[in-house]
Formats: C-alpha cells, structure tokens, sequence
C-alpha cells in the first residue's frame, strides 16, 4: 500500500494545536512525532542561527489511493496559520510506498519533565536513569495532551509537587490523559473528564496502556455549568452532555483547559472541592497565557480560591491555589 505522507516541524507550543486541528480531518490513519533532526548543524554542531529553531517534526499519513487532492489541501489550509506565526513550517507532501517501523524512526521520542515523568511513546525503548522515575506512554493522538505543550508541561511540574496517594482527583478536559495518568502513578484515584469523545477514547487508550484502570474512571461529560459552554476546543459536540454536579466530591481539580473555561466555572470549582483535616482543597489551572493571568486569578479570588503556587513557561503560566 502507497502513503501520502505530510509533515511538518514545529515548536513545542504548536504539537498539540497540530493535532487538535487534524482531528478535523478524516483518514488520517497515523500521526507520528519525533525529536527534530537539525540539517542546519555544522560539521562541528554548531547551529547556522539565522536559520529557525524547531523541536519536533510531525508526520501522519494519508492511503494515497483514497486521499483527494482537496483533502490535502484542506489540511494545508488548517494549517497555514501555524507557519504564519511562526509555531511551524509549511506542510511538506511526499509518496510513500511504506510507513517507517518503530525501530526505522530517527529521534525516538523521549521528553523528560520535571523530577520524575518521562513521556514515551507506546514503542520507545527505554531504560529508566533514576529511581523514582515514572514513564507516561501516549499513543500520539488528535487531543490535546501530548506532554510538549507549555501548558501540559507546567501542569505536571505543579502535579507532582501537590499529588499525593489516596486523593480523590477531577481532570477536568482530559484530553490525551496524560494528566490523569500521572495522577494515578503518583497513587490518587482520578475522574478523567472531557466533553469531546475523540479525547475521552484518547484517555481510555492512555489509562489501559499505563495499567491505571483501576484508579482512572473515564468520562464524556462536563463539571457543573460547563455543559452549558459548548465544545472547551472549539470543535463539535453532541447535545445534552453529562454533567458531574459540583458537590464537595474531590479534593483536588486539575484543569488544563482555555481562561473562559476557568472564568466560567470558579464557582462550580469551589463547590466541587471539599476541605478536610488533611486535605485543603486544591485546584491546579493551567492552559492559559499571561495575557488572561489576572482575569482567571481575580475570577477564582472572588469565588474563594486563595493563590499558594505558580509555574511559568515563556508566556504560559499554572497555578495552584487552595480554598481560602
């Protein structure tokens, strides 16, 4: 079988905005990332630095023999903007009479964050440098949540300083479920919600191949009046969305999810959380840049949040508050 294969480089912001936008498209049978092969390198691996810097180079494959020319041209479209800004170059297109094995990929795909998560991809081989360590394995998917994003990045930093065995966790837009992976690894029992069901497939895959079923209960649905906001990406969903009512039920929320999302919810946020000799009500916000800091921050004051935490990432930030 012939494959028409599109790939592109990127920065690390731009991974997961590339796949959530291809989630648009159908027939993509495969998407795969790795590490960035720089042809810009001098013979003594120097950088030529007028030429840009990318982190990752994105493939996925269309069968050439069903794939249209207006397809194909649709994807470029999607992703035009991209190369615009200057998150990624323009789509290259090429035939293909087979997709690289595992073992054939250049720059496996390994992404250390903080302490002790690695994140690999289902096939890497990987042998672990340190005690502790805890690996992530993603298929690579068309969520968010592909542990290269400032905001997925920031999130786990804050994830495994706060998460502890024994706590009853939300993730609230699981997306890839990487976050509610981690959270489980680290011992807490975690409700992985998201009101997109390419993410909720996209978590259930993650959970089974991390063997986390036991601690990770995966869910199409939103957090109180989230059902009311429509899809949290901007993409599709389907009418009358489950909703978990916010009644004291967790003792943390983690959300990686856009500002108007945090904004919108602060108070179902409180109410959802529940305070007890040992646990102080915790909430994690991620997925938003500083341009809506202070928005979300006096949002979440007023709904009774004070701030004890934060991580910052160019111009990403999370925090980490605690009921007041």
């Amino acid at each position: 079988m012939s494959w028409m294969e599109l790939s592109l480089d990127t920065t690390h912001e731009a991974v997961d905005w590339v796949c959530t936008l291809l989630a648009k498209i159908k027939d993509i049978d495969d998407v795969r990332i790795t590490e960035y092969a720089d042809p810009n390198l001098s013979q003594s691996g120097e950088r030529d630095v007028a030429k840009p810097s990318w982190t990752f180079t994105i493939r996925f494959y269309l069968n050439h023999q069903v794939c249209s020319r207006e397809q194909v041209e649709k994807i470029a479209n999607l992703l035009l903007p991209l190369n615009r800004t200057g998150l990624a170059t323009e789509l290259q297109i090429s035939r293909v009479n087979d997709k690289p094995t595992p073992d054939e990929e250049l720059n496996p795909f390994v992404h250390r964050i903080g302490q002790r998560f690695v994140i690999l991809t289902p096939d890497t081989p990987y042998q672990a440098k340190a005690a502790g360590e805890i690996p992530l394995r993603l298929k690579t998917t068309l969520s968010f949540g592909s542990g290269l994003h400032p905001a997925t990045m920031l999130s786990l930093q804050l994830i495994e300083r706060y998460i502890v065995p024994s706590m009853n966790i939300l993730d609230l837009g699981s997306g890839s479920g990487i976050l509610s992976i981690a959270m489980a690894k680290l011992g807490a029992t975690v409700l992985a919600l998201d009101n997109d069901r390419t993410a909720v497939q996209a978590t259930q895959d993650s959970v089974y191949r991390n063997n986390v079923e036991q601690q990770v209960t995966v869910m199409e649905g939103s957090l109180g009046g989230g059902s009311e906001l429509g899809h949290w990406m901007g993409g599709d969903t389907t009418e009358n969305v489950p909703k978990v009512e916010a009644t004291e039920r967790f003792d943390v929320i983690v959300a990686n999810i856009l500002a108007r999302v945090h904004i919108a919810l602060a108070d179902d946020f409180h109410r959802a959380l529940r305070r007890t000799d040992t646990q102080p009500g915790l909430l994690i916000t991620a997925g938003f840049t500083t341009d809506y800091e202070q928005e979300v921050v006096s949002s979440l004051t007023e709904a009774g949040f004070e701030t004890i935490d934060c991580e910052r990432l160019n111009e990403w930030v999370a925090f980490a508050y605690r009921l007041a």
